[in-house]
């Protein structure tokens, strides 16, 4: 299975995702590329006001801000497949 880099500070994601066997990993540090990432998952807590962004990964990325440790898994799920 592909893994999911998971930011830090959602531990009840993590545990969750591990938990329907997804391989997670942790968020390398800002700039730094995930190889074989399917998904990245973030708190959505430091959003970039001025849009601007720098792409290291291609891979979809995932706010959980709002959002349920299940509603991050099936959304994750939607880009493993």
């Amino acid at each position: 299975m592909k893994s999911v880099a998971v930011e830090q500070g959602l531990t009840p994601v993590k545990q969750y995702l591990e938990s329907q066997g997804c391989q997670v990993i942790e968020m390398a540090t800002e700039g730094k590329q995930q190889p074989g990432v399917c998904a990245v998952v973030i708190t959505g807590a430091d959003k970039n006001l001025m849009g601007i962004q720098t792409v290291v990964n291609n891979v979809p990325v995932i706010s959980a801000d709002g959002l349920s440790p299940e509603d991050v898994y099936h959304r994750v799920k939607e880009y493993i497949h």
